[in-house]
């Protein structure tokens, strides 16, 4: 399984590692502020009356994180560096972990913090998850003990701004485990313009394509049916280390706009759950006038893009427990680490391989079956001695046999908490909040210059 950071991109072109238009940082950080304009298309000063994302954890699986940085001091928890098992806090050299943090719980700088880069959520916490940068062709990347750690350090969001060549079995169990634990799952599309990355296209993660000013797909992010959301992705900036600054496109960023907006959610609406969270954001996306009609989930803008005002000022009943996440099917009961505690039941594929490998002969089968049969004689002839003593009442337990009301006995099966919902019932069109800012916004009645 091959991993790399392609889902920032410089100039049009994908790559990994620091991802920048140009090599020079951006000179003025009241500039950097101006050109923040995902911050003005979803008037953020309305949305941080609402909710600042205070008392929510995200964690920031990626490059370590420059918590030293001015828009981030004493926002970032230690974490882990998963490269040198220290804290993953004061990253120097890789910028794309601190961009992410950056865009989800920035809080500027200077007099009234008019200067740097604003998060969507700036009272959010980031929990950071170092990670190595690991070439394509290169096994075991460890994905499943980065989302297990994060998980267990009581994160209630994790970003995932990375892309994954493939998905081992222990990944997708990890990803179940923050299912279970209730922690919302964000990944974004990938850059390549084609289909969506392994972890993207994983049931039970919010998966994130890119838009550009005029709420347009950018034509590098991929797409497929499993396409949930859209945010923010083109020539956005973020901070990086050493009081940097760097301007990017990519599904990276669309990622932390989502996760910085699930924030908000969670820190506004504690009882609700993840799935819950992504029912919000889904029922109050929005799409460009001209694509009104598209049959949703669009395989490149999925339901549509985030629009936070609205999703945390409109009324959006809760809804199912998984909203429109496709939980896995069969999950196994996990352990504190999200490894399947002993004894509990596996995936069908567990199962499969355990029953062939019981060891059960023939002859065993034989036995099993003979022992069946003299059971069931032993039934008939209690029944039939019961008819003639004239006890043909109900059985103990009340009516319906053991597990009848008021009796001892098995309690009817319950379904899981990993159950399959049932196709997510499409909302009517997302309609702009009375009174709350657009994204994008109206279109004038000529076309705008570039």
């Amino acid at each position: 399984m091959g991993f790399t950071r392609t889902l920032r991109a410089v100039g049009g072109a994908a790559v990994a590692g620091a991802l920048l238009f140009g090599a020079a940082p951006i000179a003025l950080a009241d500039q950097n502020r101006d050109d923040q304009w995902p911050l003005k298309q979803f008037d953020a000063e309305s949305v941080w009356k609402e909710s600042t994302g205070k008392g929510v954890t995200v964690a920031v699986i990626d490059d370590p994180v420059d918590g030293s940085h001015p828009d981030l001091k004493g926002s970032v928890l230690p974490g882990k560096n998963f490269v040198d098992g220290g804290t993953a806090d004061h990253e120097t050299g890789a910028n794309h972990g601190t961009g992410m943090a950056s865009l989800i719980a920035g809080h500027g700088h200077g007099p009234g913090k008019a200067d740097g880069v604003m998060g969507l959520a700036p009272d959010a916490k980031i929990l950071p998850v170092g990670t190595p940068e690991v070439g394509v062709g290169v096994q075991n990347t460890g994905l499943a003990d980065w989302i297990k750690y994060a998980v267990n350090q009581k994160a209630s969001i994790i970003n995932l701004s990375i892309a994954p060549m493939g998905l081992t079995a222990e990944d997708r169990l990890a990803i179940g485990y923050a299912a279970q634990k209730d922690v919302l799952v964000v990944a974004g599309a990938g850059n390549n313009g084609s289909n969506l990355s392994a972890l993207a296209a994983t049931p039970g993660v919010v998966t994130v394509g890119a838009v550009d000013k005029a709420g347009k797909v950018w034509k590098k992010s991929n797409s497929g049916s499993q396409m949930m959301l859209s945010a923010p992705g083109v020539e956005i900036t973020s901070a990086s280390p050493k009081g940097q600054y760097h301007l990017a496109d990519g599904t990276s960023d669309s990622t932390a706009y989502v996760s910085a907006a699930a924030a908000l959610l969670r820190s506004k609406f504690p009882d609700l759950t993840a799935g819950q969270i992504a029912n919000r954001l889904v029922k109050t996306a929005g799409l460009p006038s001209d694509k009104a009609g598209l049959k949703l989930p669009d395989p490149h803008y999925g339901y549509g893009f985030i629009r936070p005002y609205s999703a945390l000022t409109k009324d959006v009943p809760a809804g199912s427990k998984n909203g429109p996440l496709k939980m896995p099917k069969a999950l196994p009961s996990a352990g504190a680490d999200g490894s399947p505690a002993p004894g509990a039941p596996g995936n069908g594929a567990d199962q499969a391989s355990e029953e062939s490998d019981s060891g059960l002969g023939t002859g065993a089968i034989i036995g099993i079956a003979v022992g069946v049969l003299v059971v069931i004689g032993i039934v008939v002839l209690v029944v039939v001695w019961q008819k003639k003593n004239g006890r043909n009442g109900p059985p103990p337990g009340g009516p319906g046999g053991f597990g009848g009301p008021g009796g001892p006995g098995f309690a009817p099966q319950q379904p899981g908490p990993y159950q399959q919902p049932g196709p997510y019932q499409q909302p009517g069109p997302y309609q702009q909040q009375p009174g709350a800012p657009s994204f994008p916004p109206a279109p004038p009645t000529q076309p705008p210059g570039r």
